[in-house]
């Protein structure tokens, strides 16, 4: 896409000699109107100077006013230090104008030397830029606070970045029910103890920071919000900053409908790359004009102020989620269609229990929603069950911010520091009223084992996850058993069960969907590896099978050599008899070719765990590098006429 432009006349703020209190930089520009008049407030930086018995660059805000968005009138010192909680410097204001007042929140240093402690945020309120109501506002660290314009479903609603001397950062959600909670130690009290709650996920690494830019701005399409994004921030290697977009739902700001997936800008210019700090973009102030065109403030090198902007359309078709695969179909090569939006989950670096991977995914098609369990990995390698929903089967329209299924039993829960254990790869089924859970159960010091659980649908449907039954381990202590599920109907007297034992899919019978205490499962081979074929090295199921007119539809993952390969591949069962296996692929119908199935923890996989059927329409979802999740789709009838021929 077309970045965004820089106004010609950039910088529009910079250094005033004259002033001393703005003679080192002018920099972080923010706007608000009213709609008749545009009101600019900014970071001012001192010559070095005396304040408290300390020598060194004080800041504090400017402010200029105009007719124009793109010019202001003459500046003058607007916040300075006044309280102990603000005693060393007034930073980066973000200013809104809401109900008929100005909000103006900016950085509070208590502390010099600076520290974590002492960089908290406050809160300046004004109707005419003459006199001021002050709070502080947060008791945390935290920086870059911003009001939102108009209230979220009837509250005052903000953005704010937390922990961000102390990363990694996270930018977060506050509502208020009061402008008095704005500044309530109790409400802040409350609402940092359950801060992954309130959390906007866009880090996409755990070694880079965001922080948040601008005031969101109000679209048809959502909440428009700039932000920075700086890469390498804590790898060591040189940092990189840049401004990016999200567009934030309207009636839940937390969840993100898209955002740029390349930066809108990156320092170029040479007020940009040379200044009191090299090399920085920091957006702090947007407006969108006349409902056309969306302008950014930033500030540049730690030492002006800039402009730039672009077509609002422009921008938000950027932002907009890809619509849903129109083609269902096998492709030309008799492969699924991936979805063009893939990946459509990914690791939120700003939660710990997901933040090195999200992927292989089961799936369950239940009141018009496509229900996703996704294996969440944090970065001490602990597996939980994430959990997302889709009403389309592409687009994620919910997700919530803490897992929903964790270790609880002996075989499953953490043995060795650092190492792979917890709950993997769950596959879903519905029989009757309840919903079974079959997963791979790992403690990082035996072999994996089968274990399972199950939830009341409505339980399920009500997102009641402590209603989960405790897990039981079903496949014996000291074998390598995983990739397990049972069938949603009884055959004949039993209920099936599919698993992989070695190299093999295996199949049990039982009386009920659970094994009953003190059996095990044992694991008569439905079939294996072919030595001939795409699978030659091992095989396992992805999703329970699905039932069709012609017979048991089994998707199976299969392992190729040379490369170490998985690929899918599809299995047809008699109806009656799923021993017996009336059709194999001989062709897969998924191989690793995008970077998001070839690049990740485990390069060259496509694992699939779920599959459901809507409309005729085949929906398969699967980890991609044992990284992300993809779904792909294809005609249900057609890949099952070609099974037949074979």
């Amino acid at each position: 896409m077309e970045t965004f432009k820089r106004f010609p006349e950039n910088p529009v703020l910079s250094p005033n000699p004259a002033h001393p209190w703005e003679a080192a930089g002018a920099f972080n520009p923010c706007v608000a109107t009213n709609g008749t008049q545009y009101h600019l407030v900014y970071r001012a930086f001192s010559e070095p100077l005396e304040h408290r018995g300390v020598h060194f660059s004080l800041s504090t805000i400017g402010y200029a006013a105009g007719d124009d968005p793109l010019r202001f009138g003459e500046h003058r010192q607007l916040i300075v230090p006044e309280h102990d909680w603000e005693a060393f410097g007034c930073e980066d204001p973000r200013i809104t104008f809401f109900e008929g007042k100005y909000y103006i929140f900016y950085t509070a240093l208590s502390t010099f030397p600076f520290s974590a402690d002492g960089i908290k945020i406050g809160l300046a309120v004004t109707k005419d830029f003459v006199t001021f109501e002050k709070h502080p506002v947060t008791p945390f660290n935290s920086k870059a606070m911003m009001l939102f314009s108009e209230r979220v479903n009837g509250k005052m609603a903000a953005l704010l970045t937390v922990n961000t001397d102390r990363p990694p950062a996270k930018i977060a959600l506050a509502l208020f029910d009061r402008e008095e909670d704005l500044w309530s130690p109790d409400y802040w009290d409350h609402w940092y103890a359950d801060l992954d709650r309130h959390v906007v996920p866009l880090l996409k690494r755990t070694q880079d920071q965001v922080e948040a830019g601008a005031p969101p701005q109000r679209t048809p399409d959502g909440w428009l919000f700039f932000y920075s994004y700086i890469a390498n921030y804590r790898s060591g290697w040189d940092k990189v900053f840049g401004v990016h977009a999200a567009l934030l739902n309207a009636d839940d700001p937390r969840q993100v409908i898209g955002k740029t997936k390349e930066p809108l800008i990156v320092p170029e210019k040479e007020y940009e790359l040379h200044g009191l700090v090299p090399n920085i973009v920091f957006p702090s102030g947007a407006l969108i004009v006349q409902s056309k065109k969306a302008l950014l403030y930033y500030g540049a090198a730690d030492t002006t102020g800039a402009i730039a902007g672009m077509e609002l359309a422009q921008l938000l078709a950027e932002l907009r989620p890809e619509p849903p695969t129109s083609i269902h179909r096998l492709s030309e090569k008799n492969e699924l269609i991936r979805f063009t939006g893939n990946p459509i989950i990914e690791p939120r670096a700003e939660l710990a229990w997901e933040a090195k991977a999200t992927f292989n995914p089961g799936v369950l098609y239940e009141d018009g929603r496509m229900h996703i369990l996704y294996r969440a990995m944090s970065e001490d390698n602990t597996s939980v069950f994430g959990y997302a929903s889709s009403r389309d089967g592409f687009h994620i329209d919910e997700r919530p911010n803490a897992p929903i299924y964790v270790p609880r039993g002996p075989f499953e829960e953490k043995r060795i520091q650092n190492g792979n254990s917890g709950c993997e790869d769950p596959r879903l089924t519905k029989i009757g009223d309840r919903i079974y859970l079959y997963y791979t159960a790992y403690n990082g010091a035996e072999p994996p084992r089968v274990a399972c659980s199950s939830i009341a649908v409505s339980d399920f449907l009500a997102k009641r996850w402590d209603a989960w039954e405790t897990p039981r381990a079903i496949s014996p202590p000291n074998y390598d058993d995983k990739d397990a599920c049972v069938l949603p109907k009884k055959i004949g007297d039993h209920y099936v069960i599919l698993h992989r034992l070695g190299r093999n899919v295996c199949i049990d019978a039982t009386p009920e969907p659970i094994l009953p205490p003190g059996r095990w499962l044992e694991g008569m081979t439905l079939f294996g590896p072919r030595d001939d074929k795409w699978d030659n090295v091992k095989v396992g199921i992805a999703a329970p099978p699905l039932e069709t007119p012609d017979g048991w539809l089994l998707l199976y993952h299969g392992v190729s050599h040379p490369g170490n390969i998985y690929k899918l591949g599809a299995a047809l069962l008699a109806k009656d008899n799923p021993a017996d296996v009336i059709a194999r692929s001989d062709t897969p119908l998924i191989t690793p070719e995008m970077k998001y199935e070839r690049e990740g923890q485990i390069p060259n996989v496509v694992f699939p765990c779920g599959a459901a059927v809507v409309n005729g329409t085949l929906f398969v979802y699967y980890g991609g590098a044992d990284s992300v999740v993809g779904v792909a789709t294809a005609d249900l009838a057609e890949l099952v006429a070609s099974l037949r021929k074979l």
